[in-house]
Order: C-alpha cells, then structure tokens, then sequence
C-alpha cells in the first residue's frame, strides 16, 4: 500500500508530468508484470534491474503503438507533403522519460513503479544511451525530429543504425581512451525492425551507354534493412518514424566467386558488406574521406530515396498511366543536415533519369525544388571534399552525372560573366589543386533551392565570405535559420522542478510556445517566487554534487559557483583559455590565500576524435592542472577542477540544471551555432562568451548588459588576420599569462614529464589559428565581473528574476526559442 500522499505532492500531479489514475496506474502495473512474465520470461525473484527497465519500456511504447499506427494512417489517407530530414547523425540519448513526459505518463508511471517496489531513477539509469552523433548536428536533429512531432508534421528523420555509436570516453592518468560504445548489446526495445522493407544498394561497377541511356551493370550489392523508432509529439497523439538503416549481405554474397571451393569464406566476407553501418565516424568538424565513409553516406541516400520515392508512388496509385513525377517538390522536402547526405542529388538524378525516363531538364528542375541545404560549419578542414578517383570506383554513374550538373552550372557562369576564368575556377564543383575532387557543399547549393546557416552571424559568413560568388548569383536562395533546441527534454525532463514552477506561475502552454515565458515578467518583483527559482538552482546543486563525490570522490563547495564548459574538445571551442583562467585564479589564491576569494567548481567535459592529437593533450593539461589544484591544501574548497568523463546526452541532463555559469567561448567567427549555450540558460545559467554563433542573438534579445561578453568580434578577427597575430606581444605584456604559460611550458603540472606540453605551447606561440592569447585579458576581466556578480547573489540572495526570451529566424518561425536568464 502506497504512503499517503502531502499535500504538495497531491499538487504536483496535477501538473504538466500527466495526471495520476487509480485506473491508470493498475494498468501500468499490469503491463509491466505481463511484459516481464510474457517477453522477458523472469519472474520477480531472479529478474534484475534491466529487465525491470525494459518491462517498463515495453509497457510504455504499449502506449505509443495505436498512436504511431493512427498517426501513419492518417498520413496515408490525407497524403500532406512530408518533410525528410537526411543526417548521417541523430544524437537521440535515452528513450524512455522523454517518452513518459511525451505521453503524459510520468507520474503514473512513477506511482507504478514505487508501489511495485521500485526505483523510478534506477530503472532510467539502466538504458543505454543512443550516441549515433558526435555533438550539435546529431543533437540538433534529434532535437528537430521531436519539434516536428509536437507540431503535427508529417516528418521523417533518415539516417544509420550504427551497431557501435559515438565511443565511450575513459580518463586513464589524465589521457583520453576510447572504449566501443556496443549500445545494442542488451537490445533495443524502442526499435522495430522492418524486414519486408529490406532494399538493395549498389557499388562499383561500370556504365554501360546504349539507345535508351546510360545503364549502372555489374554492380556490388548491400541490402538496406530499415528499423523504425516512434518519435511522440508532446501531448498530441502524433508518432512520427525515425527509421535507420542497417547493412545486410545478400545470401549469395561472393558465393558466386567461390562455386570451386571456399564456401567458408565466401560467407565470412559477408561482413565486407556489413561494415558499412557498423560504426560511426567520430569526428566533429573534421572531413575524413575514407572509402567506407563515402560507402556509408551514399548507403543512407540511396536506400532513403527508394523509400521516398515508393511513397510517392503509393499516393499516386489511383491515377491512370505511368506516374507523373511533376508534384513531386509539393509532396517531398527533403532537407541536407549538411553534406553529409549530399549523394542525394545525383541519386535523385540518377534514378529520374534513368530509371523513371524523365528528360534531363525536367528531372533537374524537380530534384532543385526538393532539395534544401543545412551548412554547420565554416573551417576548412570540416569541409567535404571527396577524390574524384574514389568517386569513379565506387560510384561511375553518378560521377557522370555530377560532371552533367558540373557542366550546365559553368556554362551558366560563362553565360553571364565570359572571361572570367577566377570565378569559373571559383564555382566548379570539381576542385583541380592537388588533385582533382568533388566539392560537396558547392554540389549541395547547386542542387538545392534553399541554402542556410544555422545562426544570423554564421549565415552572413556564408553569404559574404564562404559561398560569396554563390549568394551573388541567388542572393534569395541563402536564408538564416537559428538552430533551436526542444524544451520538453532540455526543461521538463531534465529540469522537473524548474519546469513545475513555471508551469504553477503562467500555466502550461509554454511547453509549446516558448513565448509564453515573458509572463514571468510580471514576477520579477514577487520575492517568494524568486526564492522558489533559488531553492530550485540550490536543489540541483546538491543533486549534481552528489554524483560527482560518488564519481570523483572529491568534495563540493555547494557555495561555490559552478563553472561549466563542456563539449567537444577542440581548438576553436577553446578549453585552452578556461584552463589558463584556472592556472590564473590558483596562482591568485597560491600568492594571496587571505585575499577574498568567490570559490568555483569549474567543470570541463567532452570527447576528443581518436586521431585528433591536440585535443587529447589539452584533455591531458585540464587533467594534470585539476591533479595540482585540486591536491593544494593552501586553495581548500575555494577551486576545484572536475574533467567529466564520457560526456553525453544522458550527463547533459544531469550537469546544464545545475550549472551557474556557462562557457561559450570560441573564436568569433568559428561556431556555427551552438545549442548548448541555449539548454544553459533555459535552465537559468548565466552566460560568458564572444559574440559568435547564437550568442549574438541571445545578447539582442536580453541585452549585452545581461550575459558577460568580451573579446575579439568577427571584423576584429579578420583585421587581425591581415595584419596578423603575434602571440608573443601578449605574452611579454600580461604577466599573469606569461606566468600561466610558464608553469606549463616549465613542467609546473607535469614535474615527471617537463616536455609533456610543448606541443600545446609551441602550437600557442606559432600557428594558434583561434588566438587564445589575444582574448585572454579580457577574459580575465569579465571573469572577474562574474565574481563579484555571484558575490552579490550569495550576499543578497533575493536579487530580482529578469526572464527575457529570445526568438530568432527559426526552421518554423512560429515556435520561437526562448531561453531564461535569471540574475
């Protein structure tokens, strides 16, 4: 028998977590209990905590089926045109709370488990995470996927079913190790396969011409088969498909070859074929142009295509005749998540043309006005460029083709600016220095109608600077659109208490339109509900310090501020300049320990790719400069420096409600983006950084005044680059950091090993392309306003809420993003 419920707990369910049923909680419980009897054959004595979580899991998406089956009917008979979002990444994390809170089931669901004994939170931290993405990108279109459900659009997200995700990250002496993230060991029970949609995708071979055209022969063959993951608006009784792709052989795979002998073999190569989906490329902003990566980017395009395709022809099959592909762009969007899937458009031709016999003009003009580009990023090395050797091994039609588009778009060029051979050399998709390659982002705006960058000050870049001569030619076809985040996982689940205060002082429409949040307002002045927002911020404190002493076995100033700056490890992010503020601040409390002090926890996470060597050295310097901080009895509580491990969706959640302080802190000019920046502050994080990616227009809408900005702007960045940088001007002019760089070029963090950085050092001095020295003053100034800011707050602890929203030029502009900032 259940305890008797308080009064404040009476009041939570009634709340935006779902309302509790007697009827409804007995029916849960009767799930559960027959999945875990029925499709985990245990019984209570010998089932463990994973299969009490997947008895829960299976008892949920038991709600999700009729949904998703009605959702997809309704799709069928109204044939709406359908968005199809193609990213070879979708950074999902885990399945089942954001499912609960979709459904409205949570609270049930909690009643449900407690009265059969259980632990809610145990059972949670029993799924594992679905890493299939690196950072934003992935993040970002997990992110969209629930927007479009929310919204009721006839959406679906495309990509692979890697078997091995984004790695798991472990911290060995202060060194990254890289461990394989075998996230389907235990099954998947969010995902159904669908086998009887198995389809084929062919490699290699040779182009055969003859009167009917040209024809792909002799080709290998990988057969596609498609899982499909419910993707649940919140509360509206929409399912949408995320459906990923997994390589299979054929069962004649290579047996042909072998009919003289080693049958063995021939069924051991199946694996050849299989490898295409069975890990991800863990690389952030670097192009790597491995034929199997090629393989895999053109596996997802042309199983998806012959998927798209196949719908369209079934809302057609009440016409007469042969299928007229002229609606096509009024039924299908199709949207790039990057270049990443940019074999879509040669695909698309290639099956226009040759297998539907549409004219070249004709197939041309459909496939434009379907496709839409996303571009996430603007350093070179990230940018993809593909040999045209690989192309013409892998892929011979649709380098032909490729040449086709190459060769009416130049004469276009020549058309309208004769002589102007620069330019020409400019625009071509097939690049000729050093070899010549197929230039992936200027095949994606030649074949889209619409391109974008995924923040104001990054589409300008592209517009003005990295696709100039392309944005000249159609200035209407560059467009912004701001990246968002959704805030059913990045409030309401993450953030319940936060989430429930809200919803008691303005209602629950918020969850939907984030709009709403400028009624909170009105409340700037009410000082019990800024206590409330207080004890909140307070409360997940002590929740997050509780898992770093479990985890770090070190001991938080729960006064202290927390200091967050985690994501990718990179240059351009610049962990470096956050690591020399620390050396600073220790050599501050290490020459004047009385002096006041406002004690941080600072907090750095994020993955380095495997083969990136100087971001695991600075994974290395944060590690070694935490080991001497942290050991120092002279700085006590006063600094502490914690590296998470493993960083990922699933420790987001846990680390951005209880964040004081969020770092976003890149060179101008070099995040795209950047969603985290967002998640902090709609969980009442306050924000330090440059005036790059969306920082720009979260400062326009809560004013410079209300986030700590400082450093270089873009122009201030490009004037640099022509007069050029010399780091060691800095160096001789700010002591402090002469101090800082000092202790790490001399051994200070690494007495057994002195040389250990001078790598990063050397790099500092000589090639820095993202100027750390440059913006390090000011850095340190603004750092300091942060301190006497918080100061403030701890003396004075019912400063007022100011809550300001920021809504920007969005994919779906009607669902602004909005994000808190509370003072």
């Amino acid at each position: 028998m259940a305890a008797p419920l308080t009064d404040l707990e009476k009041r939570k369910q009634i709340s935006i977590r779902g309302i509790v049923g007697v009827e409804n909680v007995a029916e849960l419980k009767k799930g559960f209990n027959r999945h875990l009897h029925f499709t985990l054959v245990k019984d209570r004595n010998i089932a463990t905590p994973r299969d009490y979580y997947f008895a829960l899991a299976h008892t949920v998406r038991d709600h999700l089926v009729g949904r998703w089956i009605r959702t997809q009917q309704f799709y069928y008979e109204t044939d709406p045109k359908r968005v199809y979002y193609l990213s070879l990444e979708f950074y999902m994390g885990r399945t089942l709370q954001n499912t609960m809170i979709n459904l409205g089931l949570q609270n049930a669901c909690d009643e449900a488990i407690y009265q059969l004994g259980l632990d809610m939170e145990d059972l949670e931290e029993m799924e594992e995470d679905a890493g299939l993405g690196n950072g934003g990108l992935g993040r970002l279109a997990a992110c969209f996927l629930d927007s479009m459900a929310t919204l009721g659009l006839a959406a679906y997200g495309y990509g692979i079913r890697y078997e091995y995700g984004i790695f798991n990250q472990k911290i060995k002496e202060g060194w990254q190790v890289e461990e394989a993230d075998d996230w389907l060991r235990h099954g998947n029970p969010w995902e159904k396969a669908r086998p009887e949609y198995m389809l084929p995708v062919h490699y290699y071979g040779r182009v055969e011409e003859s009167k009917e055209g040209a024809r792909w022969v002799d080709t290998q063959v990988v057969l596609a088969m498609p899982y499909d993951t419910p993707i649940p608006g919140y509360m509206n009784n929409t399912v949408n498909t995320m459906r990923l792709w997994s390589a299979r052989a054929p069962n004649d795979f290579n047996l042909k070859d072998f009919n003289v002998g080693d049958y063995i073999q021939a069924v051991l190569d199946r694996n050849l074929a299989e490898n295409i989906s069975r890990v991800l490329y863990p690389n952030d902003n670097f192009f790597e142009g491995k034929e199997l990566r090629l393989k895999q980017e053109y596996f997802v395009v042309a199983a998806t295509l012959q998927d798209i395709i196949r719908r369209f022809k079934i809302s057609k099959k009440g016409s007469s005749g042969p299928v007229s592909f002229d609606s096509f762009p009024e039924k299908v969007a199709i949207q790039l998540n990057d270049t990443h899937p940019a074999m879509a458009i040669p695909e698309l031709m290639r099956v226009f043309v040759d297998v539907e016999k549409l004219d070249w003009d004709t197939a041309w003009a459909i496939t434009k006005r379907t496709f839409a580009y996303t571009n996430h990023t603007v350093l070179p090395e990230a940018l993809e460029r593909w040999p045209v050797g690989l192309l013409e091994t892998l892929l011979p039609r649709h380098l032909q083709i490729i040449y086709r588009i190459n060769q009416g778009h130049l004469d276009g060029i020549r058309a309208l600016f004769p002589g102007d051979l620069d330019r020409i050399r400019r625009m071509s998709l097939i690049e000729e220095d050093g070899g010549k390659r197929v230039n992936m982002a200027h095949l994606c705006i030649v074949g889209s109608h619409a391109v974008n960058g995924v923040a104001e000050i990054h589409s300008n870049i592209i517009k003005n600077d990295v696709f100039r001569d392309f944005s000249e030619l159609e200035p209407d076809k560059f467009q912004n659109k701001t990246n968002g985040i959704t805030p059913r996982r990045w409030l309401l689940l993450c953030n319940p208490g936060l989430a429930e205060l809200i919803a008691e002082a303005i209602g629950e429409e918020y969850v939907k339109d984030l709009s709403q949040l400028q009624k909170l307002n009105e409340l700037v002045k009410d000082d019990a509900f800024i206590r409330d927002v207080s004890n909140v911020k307070q409360d997940n404190k002590v929740k997050f310090s509780q898992y770093l002493e479990k985890e770090y076995k070190v001991n938080i100033n729960l006064s202290s501020m927390f200091d967050v700056h985690v994501k990718r490890i990179h240059e351009y992010k610049r962990q470096l300049l956050n690591c020399l503020h620390i050396i600073t601040m220790y050599n501050r409390i290490k020459k004047n320990p009385k002096a006041p002090f406002v004690p941080r926890t600072v907090i750095i996470g994020g993955k380095a790719a495997p083969g990136y060597h100087m971001a695991k050295k600075i994974i290395k310097l944060i590690t070694a400069v935490g080991h001497v901080v942290n050991k120092d009895p002279v700085v006590g509580s006063k600094l502490k420096v914690i590296y998470l491990e493993n960083y990922r969706v699933s420790l987001a959640e846990k680390v951005i409600p209880a964040t004081d302080l969020s770092e976003q802190i890149s060179t101008a000019g070099t995040e795209a983006s950047g969603t985290g920046n967002m998640k902090f502050m709609l969980n009442g994080a306050l924000t330090i950084g440059t005036m790059d990616g969306a920082n720009v227009e979260m400062a326009e809408e809560v004013g410079e005044e209300n986030m700590f900005i400082f450093g270089m702007r873009v122009e201030d960045v490009a004037e640099m680059d022509v007069q050029g940088y010399d780091a060691v001007t800095y160096y001789n002019n700010i002591p402090e950091l002469k101090q800082a760089v000092d202790q790490i070029q001399g051994g200070f963090f690494s007495p057994k090993q002195p040389e250990l950085f001078k790598d990063i050092t050397n790099m500092l001095f000589n090639h820095d392309r993202f100027k750390v020295f440059a913006d390090y003053e000011g850095y340190i100034k603004c750092q300091e306003k942060v301190s006497q800011l918080y100061q403030v707050i701890i003396i004075i602890p019912h400063v007022p809420l100011l809550i300001m929203t920021v809504s920007g030029n969005h994919h779906y502009p009607h669902v602004p993003l909005v994000n808190n900032y509370i003072r």
